[in-house]
């Protein structure tokens, strides 16, 4: 089978188009024929950093949709053909991927494999940022970075359908704050002004809830825009800064919170959990609550161009891979 994989670090020319044996699943996994493969950013800092990359070579990709090709020992409610989305937390860039059959979600009815290939990342994360950790009350406002991204996308329609009284935006452009505007956003506004911007919008309020996948000051900055009671939810580090620290002085005073969520971590520690998370968020799409748009679409031997645009912080929405799809 054709797989994408880079021997070394660097730009998007080391990814590489390689020949190898397809796996057979072991007990409690599956192989699915790959459909069509979700591109996200931590693919491109894994290629460029050796985020998340124990060993080279290193094949990157999390999530896929596609066909069950073989079932291992132990697999129930699953079985060869069936149409689904998987979270792999590795690997998926290939025409056969393993997956544990935990992390594995058939397709609801009317639901396409491309745009399966968008969700299992994606739209569970947001679920559990706005509800089951950031506990988003209707009413309550809501400050989301990187709004024009995959995960803003989803946000801004999720957090609007749950009567936010008002969602903000944060992206790096004009071209991301308009596409974003189109996405339920109220206001969106620049990555060096957006604490004063929040207190301008607010009245000097601040917002009740902040979702940030950047880290560093990024983080620190946005404690400071939430009102009391306030909560701020990190669910990455972008930045590449230190690990931060927060404590008394920074939270004591107002009552405000600090949380963190990882879906891939929540598939390791806690597969019920995602499994019931992914469901619930799974509804919101299908129901059309939530539409993500697929803004570029790449053959699997073209993934350095979907690296290029993505690592260019130019894009906006979902960037897929085409395999058998």
């Amino acid at each position: 089978m054709r797989a994408v994989e880079f021997q070394e670090y660097g730009g998007p020319e080391v990814l590489e188009i390689v020949e190898v044996e397809a796996l057979e699943p072991g007990p409690g996994q599956v192989t699915i024929d790959t459909a069509y493969v979700g591109v996200n950013f931590a693919d491109v800092k894994a290629r460029a950093e050796g985020y998340r990359v124990d060993a080279l070579p290193f094949r990157p990709g999390l999530e896929v949709s596609g066909r069950i090709r073989a079932v291992g020992e132990g697999v129930e409610g699953l079985r060869p053909g069936q149409e689904v989305a998987a979270l792999v937390g590795r690997g998926a860039y290939a025409e056969v991927v393993v997956a544990d059959a935990a992390t594995v979600f058939p397709l609801p009815e009317g639901l396409d494999l491309r745009t399966a290939a968008t969700l299992p990342t994606v739209v569970p994360t947001v679920h559990a940022l706005l509800h089951e950790v950031g506990r988003l009350r209707a009413g309550e406002t809501v400050l989301v970075h990187g709004a024009a991204g995959g995960i803003g996308t989803v946000a801004g329609q999720l957090a609007l359908a749950a009567g936010a009284g008002a969602v903000y935006g944060v992206a790096s452009s004009a071209s991301k704050a308009e596409y974003a505007l189109k996405h339920g956003y109220d206001e969106v506004f620049t990555p060096d002004a957006f604490p004063e911007e929040i207190r301008r919008a607010t009245g000097g309020r601040g917002v009740d809830l902040v979702l940030d996948p950047v880290g560093g000051d990024t983080l620190r900055r946005g404690l400071d825009a939430l009102a009391a009671f306030g909560r701020l939810v990190s669910f990455g580090n972008a930045s590449g800064a230190e690990p931060w620290h927060v404590g008394q002085p920074e939270l004591y005073a107002q009552g405000r919170s600090v949380a963190g969520f990882s879906i891939l971590a929540l598939a390791q520690s806690a597969p019920d959990a995602l499994r019931a998370l992914a469901e619930r968020a799974f509804r919101t799409v299908t129901d059309g609550t939530v539409h993500l748009p697929i803004t570029a679409e790449f053959a699997l031997s073209d993934a350095a161009g979907a690296h290029r645009l993505m690592g260019g912080r130019t894009s906006t929405g979902k960037l897929v891979l085409r395999v058998t799809g």
